[in-house]
């Protein structure tokens, strides 16, 4: 499972060791790697003769189907450049997107090419195959550097406007090995897919692994789980809002998957009731990782033998991770919340347009803008975004934090917390709850949470909203929400707390 010198040399490898193994499966159609590598050649055949061997950036705007794998190290192998570009986008951002990375080409999901901006190639997956049949010649024999841009991926903009990440063919080689060693995925393993779209890493870990990997993209997590039952399925794989809604799903207890061996989460912090849930009535770990699409994008992930829920784990092999104080840049001690560094070969090449080196600090640490802290371990535990953490009384003050704790009231379907401007302390949290029953009572959850949180972090504002609105992949829209929040005072907000705890408080948090 060594990095090859090229992302295409994954599927090649994987193809020469195991031709007749199943790569994909994706509703009723599997290929083999023999026959998904002869795909590729063919689609990179095509794309070479289309677009040049140059380095052209070629926009993939795909559902989770087999097409993406064919049409990604198609087009790398035809020496062109994929941009990984998320298919539920309207059409002013996917503008933007392919205007940013400068897409000449795309191929993309049916119903995705009226939403495209006009390009000079579009190519629908219904039309892929016709392509690849009518493609003549051999592909093109290309040796790509470690060090050449392989592929684009886009951050998610939820703190401003997305960047384009440009990530090398060693980036991605080497953290498919990291990863699929941190998650032991074999070439025995049947890895099942339940995501709303593709995400590069499970390709790249389950081809670098010899894995077969099911792509299962239905919203019900209780139908989910049972299809990787049926499938066989030893390594589940899914976003934290899907997995916490199976985890109170009525169907849940009827569910058995004799095959599996993991529950793996990531994207966003997976709360720790719900790995608890999920591991106790399958008989696994439920465990999460972290990354970043500047890390290609996995930088950590939790020990299987001994999950730790709420954790992110230690850093993969070859990675390196601190965290540092948010006032003057010096390392904090175990413990303390600070923005989460790391340093290692997946860190990306940079963003398109900038200085390259400009994304790290002088002495090569990627400044990640999480916030989190170590525990003496070194076990990482993500808290929030710097731009989402704010400070009450000069205490720093993490909404996720306040979030968990009353995620946990039985009267709580779903809640998120943001800051609320307030002319003594700066700025005081402020609840958006979704009742789990009837007419909950405000002031009895703020005194849930002043129960069991030092005075800081006591809410002094609450409202109840019909849902949470999320990304596609289960990202609160908290900026939205913050700005609705400050021009609507909440209509019942509990009574103030009183910062008479404060002294008991430093073990809590950071100023």
């Amino acid at each position: 499972m060594l990095a090859g010198p090229g992302v295409g040399d994954l599927l090649r490898r994987a193809a020469r060791r195991f031709p007749d193994r199943p790569a994909i499966r994706s509703g009723t159609v599997e290929l083999g790697y023999a026959e998904l590598d002869r795909l590729a050649d063919r689609c990179a055949a095509a794309l070479a003769r289309s677009l040049g061997t140059h380095g052209k950036v070629l926009a993939l705007t795909l559902t989770l189907d087999h097409w993406f794998a064919v049409a990604f190290f198609g087009a790398i192998r035809s020496g062109n450049i994929p941009a990984l570009v998320n298919p539920l986008l309207r059409e002013e951002a996917l503008a933007n997107l392919v205007r940013a990375c400068g897409a000449e080409a795309a191929i993309v999901a049916p119903g995705v090419r009226d939403r495209l901006p006009t390009l000079a190639t579009i190519v629908t997956t219904d039309e892929l195959g016709e392509l690849i049949d009518g493609a003549e010649g051999p592909p093109p024999h290309l040796v790509p550097a470690p060090g050449d841009v392989a592929c684009l991926q886009f951050t998610s903009g939820t703190t401003g406007a997305p960047k384009t990440v440009q990530l090398t063919h060693r980036n991605v080689t080497v953290n498919a090995a990291q990863t699929a060693r941190a998650h032991r995925v074999t070439g025995d393993s049947v890895v099942f897919d339940n995501l709303p779209t593709f995400h590069l890493m499970h390709l790249t870990v389950a081809t670098a692994a010899g894995a077969r990997l099911v792509l299962w993209p239905g919203g019900d997590p209780a139908e989910a789980m049972a299809a990787a039952a049926r499938h066989g399925a030893t390594h589940f794989y899914s976003l934290p809002v899907r997995l916490g809604r199976l985890a109170s799903d009525p169907r849940l207890p009827d569910l058995s998957v004799p095959t599996l061996t993991a529950v793996l989460s990531g994207g966003s912090p997976l709360p720790a009731l719900t790995a608890e849930t999920l591991g106790a009535r399958f008989g696994v770990p439920v465990a999460q990782g972290y990354g970043l699409q500047e890390t290609s994008p996995s930088t950590h992930f939790d020990d299987l033998d001994a999950p730790r829920p709420g954790s992110c784990g230690h850093p993969l092999a070859g990675t390196e991770c601190r965290v540092v104080r948010l006032d003057d840049g010096q390392v904090a001690p175990a413990g303390a919340l600070g923005e989460i560094q790391v340093r290692g070969p997946q860190v990306m090449k940079g963003y398109l347009g900038a200085d390259e080196g400009a994304h790290l600090t002088a002495d090569g640490w990627f400044a990640t803008g999480d916030v989190g802290h170590l525990a003496q371990d070194g076990r990482l535990t993500l808290v929030d975004r710097i731009k989402d953490v704010f400070k009450h009384d000069n205490w720093l003050v993490a909404p996720s934090e306040i979030e968990r704790v009353l995620r946990r009231h039985p009267d709580v379907a779903d809640c998120l917390v943001v800051d609320y401007p307030d002319d003594l302390s700066g700025a005081v949290p402020y609840g958006l709850v979704v009742p789990e029953g009837e007419d909950p009572d405000p002031a009895e959850l703020a005194a849930y949470v002043a129960a069991r949180l030092p005075y800081y972090q006591h809410l002094h504002h609450l409202r109840f909203v019909a849902d949470i609105p999320r990304s596609a992949t289960g990202k609160p829209q908290r900026r939205e929400l913050r700005d609705q929040a400050r021009s609507r005072p909440s209509p019942v907000p509990p009574s103030p707390p009183s910062p008479s705890d404060a002294p008991g408080a430093a073990n809590a948090g950071s100023r």
